[in-house]
């Protein structure tokens, strides 16, 4: 098994971009082309990160290890974030894909009153390959059956848990979004509503979780409100190819503590 700092050193390269804020409902506010350096030093001992976004300053980071709020698979795909959902603080996360040549990763925003306040979609490629693009996610993509398997890592690095997964997404005779996933021994059968780019799954008003459908084909799901002593999830799916789409969720308990990530590649059958 790799080390989470060869895990990390899947990221290498220079990486061009673009960094896209959307509102909460899926408005977007605006996009700033991007490029990003990965360089490793010292016999990829060290590694240099150099971001520069148009118009803001560049920033400079330079790792010798990695830890804290972030793991990685060994493909490279990783997740970044607070560890700790406080009080009357502010909260977020990222969580990233690595495929090929390109790399999408998405941040989730929450304000100090946990709510939700913005996403942004970061849409990269290698320098020097082609810039190719799935189209918006759209409802029709994902109906239908998918069988993957789930990877899931711990913040404590105990050993990865793998498991098949089945999910099924159907529409009723009202239009209404029926939703079945299945992980090792678990089923679970949720609906929403359909509302443009947003699918509501709103059975429990005090917990309500959307799924927003964003360019290249990617969706961010994300509580509407992060509540404390209530466990919870982040996810971000990209859909790779129209039969290929991995998804990614980081898990906390009703602690606030951030406990784990999992990553989902599923194929539709």
């Amino acid at each position: 098994m790799k080390s989470q700092w060869e895990c990390f050193l899947q990221n290498l390269g220079v990486w061009e971009g673009s960094f896209t804020n959307f509102s909460p409902e899926g408005t977007l506010l605006n996009d700033t082309p991007s490029h990003l350096s990965l360089e490793g030093l010292n016999n990829n001992q060290t590694v240099l990160l150099t971001l520069c976004r148009s118009g803001r300053d560049d920033l400079v980071k330079e790792y010798s290890s990695v830890g804290g709020g972030v793991l990685f698979f060994e493909n490279g795909s990783f997740s970044e974030g607070l560890i700790q959902l406080g009080p009357f603080s502010e909260f977020g996360a990222e969580l990233a894909f690595v495929h090929e040549n390109r790399r999408l990763r998405l941040v989730q925003l929450f304000d100090k009153t946990g709510d939700l306040s913005r996403l942004v979609l970061i849409r990269e490629h290698l320098g020097g390959t082609p810039a190719t693009e799935r189209p918006p996610l759209q409802i029709n993509d994902l109906l239908g059956e998918w069988q993957g398997q789930a990877v899931t890592i711990y913040r404590d690095l105990r050993s990865p848990d793998i498991y098949s997964t089945t999910l099924k997404i159907q529409l009723d005779d009202t239009g209404r979004l029926i939703q079945t996933t299945s992980f090792g021994d678990r089923t679970i059968t949720s609906t929403a509503i359909i509302k443009g780019s947003i699918v509501l799954f709103d059975q429990d008003p005090q917990k309500q979780v959307q799924v927003l459908l964003l360019p290249d084909g990617a969706s961010a799901t994300s509580p509407l409100k992060v509540q404390l002593r209530q466990p919870l999830f982040l996810e971000a799916g990209w859909l790779i190819q129209s039969n290929l789409r991995q998804r990614m969720i980081r898990s906390y308990n009703d602690k606030g503590e951030w406990v784990s990530l999992t990553l989902v590649t599923e194929e539709k059958v």
